[in-house]
């Protein structure tokens, strides 16, 4: 019998992490893994929020009854509910309240809900745990299958808040410290812990571990879906800033950003650099926004900068659309929230793609764009810089730099040349690299690991390892 390995993830689809859980699942499964994925779930089936139709083989666990009474931080439901999760951002509005706010009743109610999902989703049977983030599901693992070795997989957005309360929690985080003291202690109690490669060390300084502790391993992506291909550039901005907008403005729904035939005509036959992600502080799209203003002049024939994403209703800090207000700046359009597998046609639409966060464990979306043949503008932050080779795949610029980032801006719009070259050396780089078969692999190893100091695993893992021969550790 293959060993099991539930997979957990208490966030409902949103954000780059639930892309990895599920690329992974998938991947493992083809290994030979008896994989069980049970993740947070938001909305009806269709929605892009609804785990079944995100994961598809997922035990979901629904967020909505909660979301449905009067204190969804607080709820307490039947089998298959939770209280809404908890975020690591703080969001104005939001039902996700940030951790470090939710007091103990609130964390035990997100405890007890965890565990029995755990429980009845067979955590005891499971020769290994995979917990994504650190979050109330490592208490609950460690309740529901206290014999159970666990994996953590740590995304990123964990060590944001992390590092924000190193630095002195804001105002209202009054339960801070008590957070990132659980925080460290779940993560000690992994036997391993993924992380970017770039994030090692970052992440054993704030979890107070040594970095032996931690498993370098990155995220990848569907060399086959992300491919270079012609579009018709008109008809893809023309149908979504026009046809079926989906842009929002602040405090509005999706389509309330729309524009008009000629913005779609002037963006078609344009360059277009694209930025594809949330609207979160940490991704700076002040900067962003900023350089495009300051490259704008020296764009001869003019260039567009369009935003795919932001979650319906979710923003942190200024919107977009009033940053560019505030700075004056035209040619800067939101297309809107789309889902992972309709994203291919915008990068294969556009020139660029361009990231300028401050803390950034991986980005994803970059590889993305490289996969579909663009270079990458980005800031030298953890990932992108174990990801974009400045002046091979891509520019590199310092964080916070925003005539930097303009400077790389002008560069890489004008030089169709060098921006072609970068661009092909971008898709060769990911194909050797990120591919998904490769990734999940070397996760697989991880666990064969973990498994090999657990005796009562060795039968399973044998027929693994017997069903897999060609199998190594990747270097």
């Amino acid at each position: 019998m293959a060993p099991r390995v539930l997979s957990a993830v208490m966030f409902s689809p949103r954000g780059g992490s639930a892309h990895v859980a599920r690329a992974l699942a998938q991947g493992l499964r083809e290994q030979g893994w008896a994989v069980t994925l049970v993740a947070g779930s938001r909305g009806a089936v269709g929605d892009p929020g609804n785990a079944r139709s995100f994961y598809r083989d997922v035990r979901p666990v629904d967020f909505e009854p909660a979301l449905g009474s009067e204190d969804p931080s607080r709820f307490e439901g039947p089998p298959g509910t939770a209280p809404i999760h908890p975020s690591y951002e703080e969001r104005q509005g939001a039902p996700d309240q940030v951790f470090a706010k939710l007091d103990d009743q609130q964390y035990d109610a997100q405890v007890r809900a965890w565990t029995r999902e755990l429980r009845r989703a067979g955590a005891a049977r499971a020769d290994l745990l995979h917990v994504h983030h650190l979050t109330p599901l490592n208490e609950a693992a460690a309740l529901a299958a206290p014999h159970v070795p666990i994996v953590g997989h740590l995304h990123g957005t964990e060590l944001l808040m992390l590092e924000r309360i190193a630095k002195g929690a804001p105002p209202g985080w009054v339960f801070a410290e008590r957070w990132a003291g659980r925080m460290c202690q779940w993560a000690a109690r992994c036997a391993r812990l993924i992380v970017s490669p770039a994030g090692v060390e970052r992440a054993a300084g704030l979890l107070d571990l040594p970095e032996e502790r931690f498993v370098p391993l990155a995220s990848g992506v569907d060399i086959e879906s992300f491919a270079p291909r012609q579009v018709d550039r008109s008809e893809v901005w023309h149908r979504a800033l026009v046809d079926s907008p989906r842009g929002w403005l602040p405090g509005s729904p999706p389509g309330s950003a729309h524009y008009s035939a000629a913005d779609a005509a002037r963006v078609g036959r344009g360059k277009v650099l694209l930025y594809v992600g949330r609207f979160t502080a940490v991704k700076r799209l002040d900067l962003v926004i900023g350089a495009f203003a300051q490259a704008r002049s020296q764009l001869p024939g003019g260039a567009s900068l369009v935003l795919v994403g932001g979650h319906p209703g979710e923003v942190e800090g200024e919107h977009p659309a009033e940053i560019a207000a505030r700075l004056g700046v035209v040619d800067v359009y939101l297309a809107g929230w789309y889902l992972h597998r309709e994203l291919p046609p915008f990068f294969n639409a556009a020139d660029a793609t361009v990231l300028a966060s401050e803390g950034e464990q991986f980005g994803l979306v970059l590889i993305e764009g490289m996969a579909c043949g663009l270079p990458a503008i980005a800031t030298r932050s953890f990932g992108p810089s174990s990801i974009v080779e400045d002046g091979v795949s891509g520019w590199l610029v310092q964080r916070g730099d925003e005539q930097g980032l303009a400077g790389a801006i002008v560069a890489a719009l004008t030089d169709d040349d060098e921006r072609s070259r970068r661009g092909a050396a971008a898709r060769a780089a990911v194909g050797e690299r990120y591919s998904w078969s490769s990734i999940s692999a070397a996760l697989g190893e991880v666990f064969c690991e973990v498994l090999s100091e657990a005796p009562a695993s060795a039968p399973a893992l044998a027929a693994l390892r017997h069903a897999s021969p060609t199998r190594t550790r990747p270097a």
